[in-house]
């Protein structure tokens, strides 16, 4: 049986089956494993992670702990009660603003590449040629952020690092206006996001392309990137205080388990810790040949648990809002059996989006291509609503063919 414990409970003999924590940050080459050393156990405390799921069926017990089900019902609980806030709603439609969001997504990437390709010659960046490229996400944000944000979760292993940081641009602008913070720290914080990893410019090709998980001393190289890039960065002309706040302290956390100056709660500025909670979700919803993204549904739900010792829960609780509980692209299994994509946010109810079906689980074949709004009833394009969010991989479709029907 699945348990959920904390970490300070561990003993040897305990059978770990889920660290809880980003996979970036935990000091283990695997996932699951029985412990059998103190050093082990050690480990995991020192790389900050605070809860941990076990089977009980393979190790040792802990008798009143909750199972994983029980840990995964509260969350949906808290989770429910945040849906009811208001989100911002969008300008333009998503079959209009997609065709745009692919071209900006395209120049983007091949701006970062060129910045990290300069980086690593020793040439400055220059912002006049950025600049233009965060007003375009920002106007693209503006109109239809669904868009812009879904389009940024299809990444390859070979421009992943470019659109990583395209991706954190995208959803931390996203993130600021949903904060209704002014224009031009909306602005800085963009630019902060597209010039973040930096840094990684510096760190090695075996080494940031490894097809494997890292050894202690390849992180400890990986680390260093955060003040490679803000050293790097303060020789731009031009530069702010806050994409350079952003870049050296993203990996920061809130327990002072993060790098590379270890601040805690109080010392971590606000946009730092809102790049934080973003570089972590698109990290950890991105496929990479050593690991399988998450949903990113499920992403949300990890960082919402994690938010309780790495976030501020308030940031992890705004972004949620933001990027609504079932983002923009996700597939879902509606109570019908239909299978669709969430295209739009409920300016009310989180749980009740817009949703474009396509499949019949009960028939396994495609449908007619509807829009549900599942904040109306039956008979007036609702009556349905959402059982979970599902794997497209699970079902072998691909739901971003059915992003727009117009």
């Amino acid at each position: 049986m699945l348990k959920k414990i904390d970490a300070s409970q561990l003993k040897l003999g305990m059978y770990v089956h889920d660290l809880s924590c980003d996979w970036m940050t935990h000091p283990f080459v695997r996932n699951r494993f029985l412990l059998t050393s103190d050093d082990e156990i050690r480990r995991i405390h020192d790389a900050g992670i605070h809860d941990v799921v076990i089977d009980s069926a393979r190790g040792l017990d802990v008798q009143d702990a909750p199972t994983l089900v029980e840990a995964q019902a509260r969350t949906e609980v808290e989770l429910a009660q945040l849906a009811a806030a208001p989100v911002r709603t969008v300008r333009t439609g998503m079959g209009e603003e997609m065709q745009r969001a692919k071209q900006i997504r395209s120049q983007a990437a091949g701006l970062v590449r060129n910045v990290m390709q300069d980086a690593r010659l020793g040439k400055a960046v220059e912002l006049d040629q950025i600049s233009p490229m965060v007003e375009n996400i920002t106007e693209s944000i503006l109109r239809n952020p669904g868009a812009l944000m879904s389009l940024m979760r299809i990444k390859s292993a070979d421009d992943y690092t470019f659109l990583h940081s395209v991706s954190v641009c995208t959803l931390l602008v996203a993130f600021a206006r949903s904060r209704g913070l002014d224009g031009e720290t909306t602005y800085q914080a963009g630019l902060g996001g597209l010039l973040h990893d930096t840094g990684k410019a510096m760190v090695p090709d075996r080494i940031l392309n490894k097809p494997g998980r890292l050894t202690e001393a390849e992180f400890d190289i990986i680390k260093k990137h955060p003040q490679d890039g803000y050293d790097f960065l303060l020789k731009t002309p031009g530069i702010g205080p806050i994409p350079l706040d952003i870049t050296l302290h993203h990996h920061e956390r809130c327990d002072a388990s993060g790098y590379p100056h270890k601040q805690g709660t109080g010392q971590i500025s606000e946009l730092a810790q809102m790049a934080a909670i973003v570089d972590v979700y698109d990290a950890i919803t991105a496929d990479r040949c050593y690991h399988k993204g998450m949903s990113a549904a499920e992403a949300l739900r990890k960082i919402y648990e994690w938010s309780k010792f790495h976030f501020n829960p308030q940031y992890v609780q705004e972004f949620m809002r933001c990027v609504g509980i079932y983002p923009v692209g996700t597939m879902v299994m509606l109570e019908s059996g239909r299978l669709g994509v969430v295209i739009e946010a409920h300016p009310t109810n989180l749980l009740s989006p817009k949703v474009n079906v396509f499949f019949s689980s009960k028939n396994n074949s495609y449908i007619q291509p509807q829009t549900v709004d599942l904040s109306r009833p039956l008979g007036f394009g609702g009556g349905d609503k959402i059982v979970r969010h599902e794997s497209p991989s699970k079902w072998k479709l691909d739901p971003m063919q059915f992003m727009s029907l117009n």
